[in-house]
């Protein structure tokens, strides 16, 4: 049977609460009880409604949702670890977990108000129940400190038919095919223009002979640089000079005010908002002067973006179509009209905030695989050679070529998920290790273990992209759901063609360009702040071909 790791957080609120009040949150807490166990689902079968849940279970019985266990341990020593660390402690089950006999632990990465169980499902039944307006969880920090805040007309942190309407309108612009036929060649003149600046770096730092030389690095503020440039053309549809000798103040200040904002953001899970306000605390002020730092930098490319508009329309030129007229997503968006400016300005903020480290990150992953895995190596080149020959210049053509490639990200992605949990509310009550669980109870399906899983995927720790493609040949029973890297639905990613692509084109470049080596086959080791990362950059040694 096939299976996925997931976990259940339970929301439970204390009875007789309504309208109370609290001096230092504003409400009373709900009732936090926060635990987390592993098994096995005896029976794949699961219940549509709560008076048809199935009646077998480990012990003839499905368990009632309050007869879920719990440490004893409640939120206020979750929080005693938080400020006692200084940071944001990493999930349990992400760092040496026996994956293989799992055991209770505390799960250290929800909101206070919780209750967790890990558990083994078959086709992660979650996803099967979602509905076309699927819900999100939404933080309520910035809707206390700043309910006018620009950060609130972003699409992900709505729910229901509004949100439903914006997003389908941002899909015609990022997610489909045609969308992404248009913004393929801005993604590939930043991935060439990338290996061009990092060939003469070698060639002028590197060691060896004219012409072959090699030069070791750390590579990841260039990759870095690579994924705010290639966002930036795509989304504002104008380049910022990354790659140049001196990148400006201005963009540097972006990448950073983006790490801060990911690095501020898990401990505001555990704090009550009104708390932080009320104190003053740093580590709010810290994560608000980010995100407004983020937005400025938008709302300049935004002015200037809407004054191309002008005048374009002035000159009767048609804005977005294919090649060198193609005004790149906020173009695309502002010429329709379908969406208000401040709504326009909110989501494409976002597209950029969360488009930086979440793929910047997994191309350091990418890089030391390859790198360390020679053969395989080999073997995505050869058939990107092929395709690249064939393709005539086509990015999207060698794409389709090189399945390889695309095997490659989703292999980093299942060992080195950039968010490690993806959420959703099921609408009908399910059954999960035999405890009956309600409709609109938050599931998480916990991403780490998951893919490093046996029961999940044949031989887990080995870095093996051709699995993705011997998968679709073989799909049927059992192996839906195991690539969630993106999430899946309606909710899915709205950045997912941008990232793919984008990752998959500077590999192809890199591999056209560059033998890849590192001086340790050693594992990674990793940490986790809002995404899991490096704990040390690899260093990856560049060869010109």
């Amino acid at each position: 049977m096939r299976s996925m790791y997931i976990q259940v957080t339970m929301c439970i609120r204390a009875q007789g609460t309504r309208g109370s009040r609290n001096l230092l949150c504003g409400v009373v807490p709900q009732r936090a009880l926060c635990m987390t166990a592993a098994g096995t689902v005896v029976d794949e079968k699961i219940g549509a409604e709560s008076t048809g849940v199935r009646k077998r279970g480990v012990d003839g019985r499905v368990r009632r949702f309050d007869e879920i266990p719990h440490t004893g341990r409640n939120w206020l020593g979750q929080l005693g670890e938080v400020l006692e660390r200084r940071s944001f402690p990493a999930a349990p089950q992400t760092h040496g977990e026996d994956l293989q006999h799992p055991r209770p632990h505390l799960q250290k990465n929800q909101p206070i108000p919780v209750k967790t169980v890990a558990v083994c499902v078959a086709l992660c039944p979650p996803f099967t129940f979602e509905d076309c307006v699927a819900v999100f969880y939404s933080w309520k920090g910035w809707k206390c400190s700043d309910p006018t805040h620009s950060y609130l007309k972003a699409t992900s942190t709505k729910n229901g038919e509004e949100w439903r309407a914006d997003r389908l309108l941002l899909n015609k612009e990022v997610m489909m095919s045609s969308a992404v036929k248009r913004f393929l060649p801005l993604l590939d003149d930043v991935a060439r223009d990338f290996c061009r600046m990092l060939r003469v770096r070698v060639e002028r730092e590197g060691r060896g002979e004219e012409g072959k030389r090699t030069l070791t690095m750390d590579p990841s503020p260039d990759l870095f640089r690579f994924a705010l440039e290639a966002s930036c053309h795509v989304i504002y549809g104008e380049r910022i000079g990354l790659f140049s000798s001196s990148p400006s103040l201005e963009s540097q200040k972006f990448i950073w005010a983006v790490e801060r904002m990911l690095a501020t953001t898990p401990p505001l899970l555990y704090l009550p908002p009104r708390l932080l306000l009320r104190i003053g605390a740093p580590l709010w002020t810290q994560h608000a002067s980010a995100w407004d730092h983020i937005f400025s930098h938008a709302e300049a490319r935004i002015q200037r973006g809407y004054q191309r508009l002008s005048s374009s329309q002035g000159r009767k030129s048609q804005v977005g179509a294919a090649g060198d007229h193609y005004a790149g997503v906020l173009g695309q968006l502002m010429e329709k009209g379908q969406l208000s400016l401040d709504l326009i300005k909110a989501n494409i903020t976002e597209l950029m905030a969360g488009g930086v480290d979440t793929t910047a990150v997994p191309l350091q992953f990418a890089l030391f695989e390859l790198g360390r895995n020679p053969e395989l190596q080999e073997r995505v080149r050869q058939q990107v050679r092929a395709s690249w020959a064939q393709a005539g210049g086509d990015p999207q053509k060698a794409l389709q070529g090189a399945p390889l490639l695309k095997g490659t990200i989703k292999e980093i992605l299942r060992l080195y998920p950039v968010g490690t949990t993806v959420q959703r509310y099921p609408i009908k009550d399910i059954v999960l290790q035999n405890y009956h669980i309600p409709a609109g109870t938050m599931v998480q399906a916990c991403l780490y273990p998951m893919g490093r899983s046996a029961e999940v995927f044949e031989e887990p720790q080995r870095f093996d992209p051709g699995r993705w493609g011997r998968e679709e040949s073989q799909k049927g029973e059992g192996t839906g759901f195991r690539y969630l890297a993106f999430g899946f639905g309606a909710r899915q990613c709205v950045g997912r063609r941008i990232a793919e692509n984008e990752m998959q084109l500077l590999l192809m470049h890199i591999l056209l360009s560059f033998c890849l080596s590192v001086s340790s086959s050693e594992d990674i080791k990793t940490t986790l702040t809002l995404i899991l990362q490096p704990e040390t950059p690899p260093r990856i040694t560049f060869r010109k071909l």
